[in-house]
């Protein structure tokens, strides 16, 4: 009787076990990331240019990015969330800003067989959704005309316009991990290119006649880290 209890008992064991590895292994990891992207849109500066009360949008902006990370016999997959800013822009003064904010599905595999070490290729598709702010210089509007004129109301007002790209991602990663807290830490360079070019928009994505167009060619590097989830190292699986 003994012997078939403890034989019960070591079963029920090993499938828990067997259990736990296979819950450990379908949870993802979650990335954070942060780094830097360059993007010219000459067919919107190279418009601006006529009108010299608007300044031309930087190349350069500052990109945050959150998602979920999952590495499975070598094969790579990730989905990420990213917004991006230059930072730019005081409603004081000429000045403009880009801003974007887009989601990113890639594939990719990791040629190093390595619990340690990861380099990987990657592929995917994305999203990216545009705004370009632009403010004017209204130090020398009179203060009482802005309260009796509705049209110097709406003179005074910055210009909003809008874009957005469905694109394709093409890009590259290196990283550092640790097996035992399943983390890491690397580098991601990527690609993303549109489709097709797209006409600039107005502030409420309506269609403008004669509206300048641009392509997205965007390359982005970053650093990322990846980690379990919060909730799966409260259970102790560190």
């Amino acid at each position: 009787m003994k012997a078939i209890l403890s034989l019960l008992l070591s079963s029920l064991c090993l499938s828990a076990i067997a259990q736990e590895e296979k819950m450990d292994q379908m949870f993802p990891e979650m990335s954070r990331g942060a780094g830097v992207s360059f993007q010219k849109f000459d067919g919107l500066n190279n418009r601006l240019a006529n009108f010299p009360q608007y300044k031309q949008i930087r190349n350069a902006t500052g990109v945050l990015q959150l998602g979920m990370f999952k590495e499975s016999h070598q094969f790579i997959s990730q989905i990420n969330l990213m917004a991006g800013s230059s930072m730019s822009g005081d409603r004081d003064t000429k000045s403009s800003t880009i801003r974007y904010i887009g989601a990113g599905l890639d594939i990719g595999y990791d040629f190093i067989k390595s619990s340690k070490v990861a380099l990987y290729p990657l592929v995917g598709i994305g999203y990216q959704a545009y705004q370009a702010r632009f403010f004017r210089d209204n130090s020398a509007v009179d203060f009482n005309t802005v309260l009796q004129s509705t049209t110097t109301q709406n003179n005074i007002k910055a210009l909003d316009l809008t874009n957005g790209f469905l694109n394709y991602r093409l890009g590259a990663g290196i990283s550092a991990k640790s097996p035992k807290y399943h983390c890491s830490i690397g580098v991601q360079v990527m690609y993303v290119g549109s489709f097709q070019d797209r006409d600039w928009r107005s502030g409420e994505n309506q269609t403008l006649s004669n509206a300048p167009s641009d392509r997205l060619s965007q390359i982005y590097a970053g650093l990322v880290l990846t980690c379990r989830p919060f909730f799966m190292m409260r259970h102790g699986k560190m």
